[in-house]
């Protein structure tokens, strides 16, 4: 019985993550080194979701949320305004909803020099 359990769990958690959109590009890239601050940051997505919350973090500066400009629709590509902090290392971390109502969640950093 037990292992009839464990296949039926396994089976729908796998459902359950091949639902789920990733990160495909980020802009900036992934550990990318710049002389300017950009911008602008840009997700690109495999599948459309909604994001909720984006928030910059730059070396010892306490988080900065990103104004989503009114981003209420499931997309696949997002383009938002960027704080300028001047040099340093900038880390990114985001929040958003897949079109299966599961909650997601990552991060990228850069560096400006």
């Amino acid at each position: 019985m037990k292992i009839i359990i464990t296949m039926i769990v396994s089976a729908l958690l796998a459902s359950g993550a091949s639902a789920h959109s990733k990160v495909s590009t980020t802009t900036p890239s992934n550990h990318a080194e710049l002389a300017d601050v950009p911008a602008q940051i840009g997700f690109d997505f495999a599948k459309n979701i909604r994001l909720t919350k984006v928030k910059v973090t730059h070396d010892n500066d306490p988080a900065v949320p990103v104004d989503l400009v009114g981003q209420t629709d499931f997309e696949r590509i997002f383009t938002l305004p960027l704080p300028d902090m001047g040099d340093g290392t900038y880390h990114i971390e985001w929040r958003g909803l897949g079109m299966d109502g599961h909650a997601m969640q990552g991060d990228f950093t850069f560096e400006v020099n």
